[in-house]
């Protein structure tokens, strides 16, 4: 725990790293979570799929559960 998984347009893997990096950090702080509790998956998604693949299996199913949906913060 926690399991964090980031979906997006395709990036070099190198920014990958980065952004994974970072939020690991914040979990690490914030949560204040082990470093050994802490899972996070990156998963490329090309922009003509991401319709179908997130918008309609992800984000419109879990619309209580976003906390920020498209910019807008839902707190």
């Amino acid at each position: 725990m926690p399991y964090i998984a980031v979906k997006a347009y395709p990036k070099d893997p190198e920014i990958q790293k980065r952004v994974a990096e970072r939020i690991n950090q914040v979990f690490l702080e914030e949560w204040g979570c082990p470093p050994e509790a802490i899972s996070i998956s990156m998963e490329s998604i090309a922009p003509e799929l991401w319709e179908t693949t997130v918008v309609k299996n992800e984000i419109e199913p879990k619309q209580e559960a976003m906390l920020i949906l498209h910019g807008q913060k839902k707190y």
